[in-house]
């Protein structure tokens, strides 16, 4: 995927934040660690450090919610980190983000930690992050 197709993506699954933008995914693409999986509906982008691996965003065209696609791409992402050596991958979500954190809880996702006021929303209340992470299993 280019860096206009993730950014248009992110538009349409994040109308209620800041969604990023071409030029933030074409500087993530090349930097080293970087994992993209998925497709053009549905992706996970994220990187890997030594053994840990970090969900940086998952996104999924409204559209195309509830089958399974955005479940793929997280174990796709998963099993990439795995191979270049994470053992466990962390990530953030926004508390208010029902969907998201079913997904994640699902998938043996378990908080970690909480960020107050970490997300900017357009109603101008901020809203927490929970910091959820996994253990990878052993290969």
């Amino acid at each position: 995927m280019t860096p206009a197709a993730l950014a248009a993506l992110h538009a349409q699954a994040f109308d209620a934040t800041r969604p990023w933008s071409e030029a933030e995914f074409a500087a993530l693409l090349t930097a080293a660690g970087t994992i993209l999986t998925g497709d053009t509906r549905a992706f996970v982008l994220g990187r890997v450090t030594l053994d840990e691996a970090e969900v940086l965003t998952l996104a999924t065209a409204p559209a195309y919610r509830r089958q399974g696609l955005a479940r793929a791409a997280l174990a796709a992402f998963e099993a990439a980190a795995q191979a270049r050596g994470a053992t466990t991958v962390f990530l953030e979500v926004a508390e208010d983000n029902a969907p998201a954190r079913a997904l994640y809880a699902a998938q043996g996702y378990a908080p970690a930690g909480r960020r107050p006021g970490y997300y900017a929303t357009g109603t101008g209340t901020p809203v927490a992050a929970l910091v959820l992470r996994k253990t990878l299993a052993p290969i």
